[in-house]
């Protein structure tokens, strides 16, 4: 967030003032160690997991925009000793869109976005963190992300053929099998620009930075806008 999209943490820091949140940002936080530990170094990660206890255990609670490192911090801390601290923190580090709907548990937003909005449902916010139901099973669809971007005045939600695909991305992946990642990006992109889509959203902003990424060496007319940004938007 920090390097490449700073606009969607503000965003989300905004929101959640607006919201009536008394938010503080530590500016020591460091990154929690995801990136070693999908390289297969997770023993090299322990001194961001320890970090990233020190620096949140004193909250209420940890949001974050982003499913992956909300997943991680859930469920791959296990390395550390599991003191009442790590537990805590573990417990309670949230994804910004499950926050909003089920801790302060909204039921509008003053948000206003007059555009057509193709959705990407990242993997680990969909299966890792239950954001929403899987397209695969057979019971009633329901999405924390759909939910909110309704609260969104003039917001048009485009229904896209695939709607829960994975991009590709995959951290290392994308690293490790470029061709196939490159190809799941492109298939995605067709699908929410096939729908006239004009933004992609998600609440995985790495997500968007792969799909970013192609967009922009085809030159595709769409753009990528991290979640937070569209629900702390006034534009109409």
């Amino acid at each position: 967030m920090d390097q490449f999209y700073p606009e969607a943490a503000i965003a989300t820091y905004k929101l959640l003032l607006k919201l009536g949140c008394q938010v503080e940002y530590p500016e020591g936080q460091t990154c929690c160690g995801q990136p070693l530990a999908n390289a297969g170094n997770e023993l090299a990660s322990k001194a961001s997991y320890a970090h990233f206890i020190e620096m949140f255990e004193k909250y209420d609670y940890i949001v974050a925009p982003s499913g992956s490192c909300v997943y991680h911090v859930r469920h791959h801390f296990d390395l550390l000793e599991q003191t009442e601290s790590v537990k805590k923190v573990r417990a309670v580090t949230l994804d910004l869109c499950e926050f909003l709907l089920d801790v302060l548990k909204i039921k509008s937003l003053p948000a206003k976005y007059p555009h057509k909005v193709g959705l990407h449902q990242s993997c680990h916010g969909l299966r890792g963190l239950h954001l929403g139901t899987s397209s695969e099973l057979a019971v009633k669809p329901t999405s924390k992300l759909h939910e909110l971007l309704g609260m969104v005045e003039g917001l048009t939600l485009v229904e896209l053929d695939r709607k829960d695909e994975c991009c590709g991305f995959g951290g290392t992946f994308s690293v490790k099998e470029p061709d196939i990642s490159v190809k799941m990006g492109k298939d995605r992109i067709r699908d929410h620009f096939s729908k006239g889509a004009e933004i992609i959203t998600s609440g995985d902003m790495s997500c968007l930075m792969h799909l970013e990424g192609i967009i922009s060496r085809q030159k595709i007319p769409i753009k990528v806008m991290h979640i937070a940004e569209i629900l702390n938007a006034d534009e109409l």
